[in-house]
């Protein structure tokens, strides 16, 4: 039955016309947009993509469930008040052997670097550098992994 389960999670990503590894790993219903590429070994339990700017996910990727990508917000600067109907779209780039705690959002123009962990709940706002342990509202670095350890795990 799980296996059948992740066909069909497979099955309606693929539809969105993202451009999916084939081993990549669907645990639960995730939504992508077709501007996202995702590399090989990457495990999704319940990820949205909304917006129009392109994600990219490397490999050895891991989200928990409830986890958000944010794209584009309404553009408040444009001709009308709180905001027109145009957006601005920024781009999300996630590295190698990131992690996401459950409920992660993840707004646009950010880069998470490798190896990096966010913790559950939190909002990322600005770029995440490499081995980074980064949590809260908005995301702030707390930590760093061991890169010793890291390089032999990688």
């Amino acid at each position: 039955m799980i296996r059948i389960k992740r066909v069909i999670f497979f099955l309606f990503a693929k539809f969105s016309g993202a451009k999916i590894s084939k081993k990549a790993y669907f645990n639960n219903f995730t939504k992508l947009n077709s501007k996202t590429i995702i590399s090989e070994n990457c495990h999704f339990n319940g990820l949205r993509v909304l917006g129009q700017g392109s994600v990219i996910i490397e490999e050895n990727f891991h989200s928990g469930a409830g986890c958000e990508i944010i794209t584009d917000v309404h553009n408040y600067n444009g001709v009308a008040l709180p905001y027109d109907d145009t957006y601005i779209v920024k781009n999300v780039h996630i590295e190698k052997n990131v992690w996401l705690g459950r409920h992660v959002i993840i707004l646009g123009g950010v880069t998470i670097g490798e190896g990096a962990i966010i913790q559950a709940g939190s909002v990322v706002t600005k770029s995440i550098p490499k081995l980074a342990i980064a949590g809260g509202h908005p995301a702030c670095v707390f930590s760093y992994r061991d890169n010793k350890h890291y390089k032999e795990l990688s």
